[in-house]
C-alpha cells in the first residue's frame, strides 16, 4: 500500500487514539493518503528508484499498490506494470492517475490472479506488516516473478517505539500489524525458493530533512535519524 507508516510522536495529552485492522485503516484514509508528505515514503522512493534496475520492457507488479506510486514511476520508465491491492477505496484514487486506470487489480498478494513466472520484478512496498501468512505472500510472489523486492519499517525503529498511525482531521489511528524479525522474513523468502541479492538498511538523510520541519517536527528528524528507519531487500527465484 505505499507508503503506510508515519513516524508518531508521543500521544498529546487527553487524545484519543483508535486502534483499527489495516483494511479499516485504508478504507479510511483513502481520500486524504496522498495529501500529506511522507518521510517515509520519500526515504524508501529515493535509495529504491535507485536499485530497481528497470529498462523498457520489463514487467512489474506493484503489490499493495495502494494509490499507484511504484506504477507511476515504473510508467515513467517505459515499463508495462500492474498494481494489486485488496482496497478498493485506495485503488480508485490510484484509478485517477495518469496511465493507471485499466492497470489494476483487487487482489490480495497471499493470492495472486496472475499466472506463473509473468512478471520480472515484483515490489511490495510497506506491507508485509500487515501480512500474517508471511509464508503465502513470499510463496505467490515466488511464483509469479522472477525478482521480488520488499521494504518495510525497520524492525529497529519498531524497537525504538515507532508506530503505523495517521490522522483524519482531529482523529488519530493507530493501524494494527504484524512485527516480523528479520529472521522470520529471510526464512519466508528462502523457503519460497528465493534467493537474497542485497539488502539496505536504511536511516533518514538531509533529503528527508525538510519534510520533517515542514510538518514542525525539526526536533524529531534529529532523533530518527539516529536508527535505520526502513530495510528494503531485494531476492530473485532460484
Amino acid at each position: 500500500m505505499g507508503a503506510t507508516i508515519r513516524i508518531a510522536s508521543q500521544t498529546t495529552l487527553g487524545e484519543l487514539v483508535t486502534a483499527i485492522s489495516a483494511a479499516a485503516a485504508y478504507r479510511l484514509w483513502a481520500t486524504t493518503y496522498d495529501q500529506d508528505p511522507n518521510p517515509l515514503m520519500a526515504l524508501e522512493h529515493r535509495i529504491l528508484s535507485e536499485h530497481l534496475d528497470l529498462v523498457p520492457g520489463d514487467r512489474l507488479m506493484d503489490l499493495a499498490t495502494g494509490t499507484g506510486r511504484w506504477l507511476t514511476h515504473a510508467f515513467s520508465r517505459g515499463v508495462w506494470a500492474i498494481g494489486t491491492d485488496p482496497c478498493a477505496e485506495m485503488l480508485a484514487v490510484a484509478s485517477a492517475k495518469p496511465g493507471v486506470k485499466g492497470r489494476l487489480a483487487c487482489a490480495d498478494v497471499c493470492a495472486l490472479p496472475f499466472a506463473s513466472r509473468s512478471i520480472d520484478v515484483a515490489v511490495c512496498s510497506f506491507a508485509l506488516g500487515y501480512i500474517d501468512r508471511l509464508d503465502l505472500a513470499f510463496r505467490e510472489m515466488a511464483r509469479v516473478a522472477r525478482r521480488v523486492i520488499t521494504s518495510d519499517l525497520h524492525p529497529d525503529a519498531v524497537r525504538s517505539g515507532w508506530v503505523r498511525s495517521f490522522r483524519t482531521g482531529s482523529e488519530r489511528y493507530e493501524i494494527k500489524h504484524y512485527d516480523h524479525s528479520w529472521p522470520r522474513v529471510e526464512a519466508c523468502a528462502l523457503a519460497a525458493g528465493l534467493r537474497p541479492v542485497w539488502r539496505i538498511d536504511a536511516p533518514f538523510g538531509e533529503q528527508e530533512r525538510v519534510i520533517f520541519e515542514r510538518a514542525g517536527k525539526a526536533n524529531a528528524f534529529i532523533t530518527a535519524r539516529r536508527v535505520p528507519a526502513v530495510l528494503i531487500s531485494a531476492w530473485v527465484r532460484e
